[in-house]
């Protein structure tokens, strides 16, 4: 039995609910991480974050996303160490997963040398070399203090050829391990909850390798398990296909991970292949360039009760067509920016001025917008579950 993680209902698609319990929070599952990459959601405090997930639904509490490998670069252990973490540094009351600094081996191609060590960085900031290895990717987060651990792994991107693939779980499942053997040492002096560790399957899209790559992370126990190495760039089809073939081989009483989607519909579909989290850039990244995603014009509800598709549309706020729009942004949404009686020309007017408060916005509505998506979730499968 896991001691952090408890299954609720089974629908009968495959989605499911759950509570998550860490040391800042209990967290309902399925839900979506906003990305704090550095300590912070761009253009949001923290207050306003709380705010917007509370207002969705106060039953589960706040979590958030933050990279391992930024936080090292800046604002640098000394200081998360004189802070007391990235939790009193940051002002954040709830719980942050921190992605183990894997990615960057991919985003920052360019960048780095990989050993079967681990990875030399050359930072993007000003050319410094650095060395993470999975022993110093969780040195840095035990000193960022985060809730949830992401093992240090490897995935080459997409396309990636079978030599490509089996190296990347090799060399995934062999950093497990030394991440795990850290992790176990550095826990037994804690308080037991303090930390979780979750381990990532990778495989490309050779559905054995990913069998494998789960396989072997299973027997190293950890708390939960993420499938990586997608949204890189695939065929969602492929996508869904690798999330079909690694669900039914992690324990059902662990949760499980999709890192990096996505779009609404895509979340959906992983939710109904039995998937409990999810992470993305596109809410908050999208808002601040004035794509804004919004409720049908005759659907107050974004999920139907049979969990089979998503209503939803997309708008451009920065268009010509809305300079004389005096509609609300979205009408059947209740966050702070669509009932303030801001209209969708005054948010227009923002975005071609280049003022902040464009971004701010559209970022409340769009973050709104995905933690709603989540809880309409939630709602249906304990419907019909």
């Amino acid at each position: 039995m896991n001691h952090f993680f408890h299954v609720r209902a089974v629908h009968s698609s495959g989605a499911r609910l759950g509570v998550l319990q860490t040391k800042h929070g209990s967290l309902h599952t399925p839900f979506f991480m906003p990305i704090a990459t550095r300590g912070a959601v761009k253009t949001l405090s923290n207050i306003e974050l709380n705010d917007i997930q509370n207002h969705v639904d106060s039953t589960t509490d706040p979590i958030v996303l933050s990279n391992t490998y930024h936080l090292y670069l800046k604002p640098g252990l000394d200081v998360l160490r004189v802070s007391g973490g990235l939790h009193q540094f940051m002002n954040w009351k709830g719980t942050i997963l921190t992605d183990s600094g894997g990615f960057q081996i991919f985003s920052l191609a360019h960048l780095r040398k990989l050993s079967s060590d681990g990875v030399e960085f050359q930072s993007h900031i000003d050319g410094s070399t650095h060395v993470i290895t999975p022993e110093k990717s969780m040195e840095i987060q035990s000193v960022i203090g985060s809730d949830i651990w992401m093992a240090f792994d490897y995935f080459p991107g997409y396309p990636a050829t079978r030599e490509e693939s089996e190296h990347s779980v090799a060399l995934t499942t062999a950093w497990a391990k030394r991440c795990k053997q850290w992790f176990d040492e550095y826990l037994s002096q804690k308080e037991v909850g303090t930390h979780q560790l979750f381990s990532i399957v990778q495989g490309a899209t050779f559905e054995d390798l990913r069998k494998q790559s789960a396989q072997e992370l299973i027997a190293l126990d950890c708390n939960g398990y993420a499938i990586g190495g997608l949204a890189v760039g695939e065929p969602v089809e492929k996508m869904y296909n690798a999330i079909e073939t690694v669900v039914p081989v992690l324990p059902p009483d662990k949760p499980r991970y999709l890192m990096g989607v996505g779009l609404p519909e895509q979340i959906l579909e992983a939710v109904k292949r039995g998937v409990d989290m999810f992470d993305c850039v596109i809410p908050t990244r999208n808002a601040r360039h004035g794509s804004l995603f919004i409720h049908e014009e005759n659907s107050s509800h974004l999920i139907d009760a049979s969990l089979s598709s998503v209503h939803y549309t997309r708008i451009n706020m920065k268009a010509e067509r809305y300079s004389k729009d005096t509609l609300p942004i979205d009408a059947h949404c209740t966050c702070v920016a669509c009932v303030s009686g801001f209209s969708r020309a005054y948010l227009r007017h923002l975005f071609s001025i280049n003022e902040p408060l464009a971004a701010r916005l559209a970022t409340i509505h769009n973050s709104t917008f995905y933690l709603t998506l989540m809880h309409e979730i939630r709602q249906h499968i304990r419907c019909v579950a």
